[in-house]
């Protein structure tokens, strides 16, 4: 177990004190560790506890982790940014990360809706990432909203006995619920179109340069009650760029169970299990040890950073 070697860090991001809960491994080794970033409006324990538990799945596995809390969150101070606004807090964190773990084998960031997104604005400023874990990113337009409303809320919502039943009853406002129907068939078919929501310079654009550029090994979550993950589906489906995206060689889309936060027990440890694998995947790989060389030389010869 590594629930006794935890400890509580505190460490500075700009003018504000920042507070973070690190999982060393029991036993010393030379495997990645795992930044979680939080996504919001959370702090660093998460809905249903889901970052301390996915925490210790990891060290206990051989993958020491980070959680914190950005600016404005939780126990640190300041006022929250916003999440496209982070990069600094997650930057700060790695060299935290790195100052208390001083033989960290790179680092890879788990981000969760939102997290996952600034993750992706964040990776190719980075040299020190080894890899990003992404859980149901965040990626909402009006269109891809209404899209995913039609698509699979509505068409879910005809197959429920409980609809039905409402409808029968007389307990479903039919009228209102035919209007807000119409309302997201409008944006999403009359909207100015997809290529609006994606103007240069908006956070979907710098989440795909992200993935284009960084060619980072990636593993992206989308479980299979959940909205948001609907969305990015939608999203991956109707770009061009997108579909290239997540089609690289270095890109793993993983479905899962379970709702946006992995509530139940069965999903969430579903999920800490799914990027466990894969963490060790990425471990044994050969561009992992070659980077690791890489590294170890330049760090002799004073090259790096």
């Amino acid at each position: 177990m590594t629930a006794g070697l935890e400890r509580s860090v505190c460490f500075d991001c700009g003018r504000e004190r920042l507070l973070g809960i690190l999982h060393p491994c029991a036993v010393p080794s030379r495997l990645p560790g795992v930044l979680i970033v939080v996504g919001g409006p959370q702090y660093r324990v998460g809905s249903h506890r889901q970052f301390v538990q996915l925490a210790r799945g990891l060290a206990a596995s051989g993958f020491p982790a980070f959680r914190f809390d950005c600016r404005g969150m939780g126990d640190s101070s300041g006022v929250f940014p916003g999440f496209e606004q982070i990069s600094t807090d997650v930057r700060t964190a790695i060299d935290t990360f790195e100052a208390e773990m001083p033989g960290l084998a790179g680092v890879v960031v788990f981000g969760l809706c939102d997290a996952a997104s600034a993750a992706l604005m964040y990776c190719r400023s980075d040299p020190r990432l080894r890899g990003l874990i992404l859980a149901n990113p965040w990626a909402r337009t009006p269109s891809g909203e209404a899209r995913s409303y039609v698509q699979h809320y509505y068409g879910r919502r005809l197959l429920q006995a409980a609809f039905w039943r409402k409808l029968l009853t007389g307990r479903l406002n039919v009228i209102a619920a035919l209007v807000d129907f119409l309302k997201k068939l409008w944006s999403m078919r009359f909207a100015a179109g997809a290529r609006a929501d994606f103007r240069h310079g908006t956070f979907i654009d710098r989440m795909l340069l992200g993935l284009e550029q960084s060619r980072l090994p990636t593993l992206i979550l989308l479980s299979n009650q959940d909205l948001t993950a609907e969305e990015f589906r939608t999203l991956c489906s109707s770009s061009e760029g997108w579909r290239r995206a997540v089609g690289q060689a270095c890109v793993t889309a993983q479905n899962c169970a379970g709702d946006h936060t992995f509530s139940s027990s069965a999903a969430r440890q579903q999920m800490i299990g799914t990027c466990v694998s894969w963490l060790r995947q990425l471990g044994m790989s050969p561009a992992w040890r070659l980077a690791q060389v890489v590294e170890k030389d330049a760090s002799k010869s004073g090259q790096l950073p």
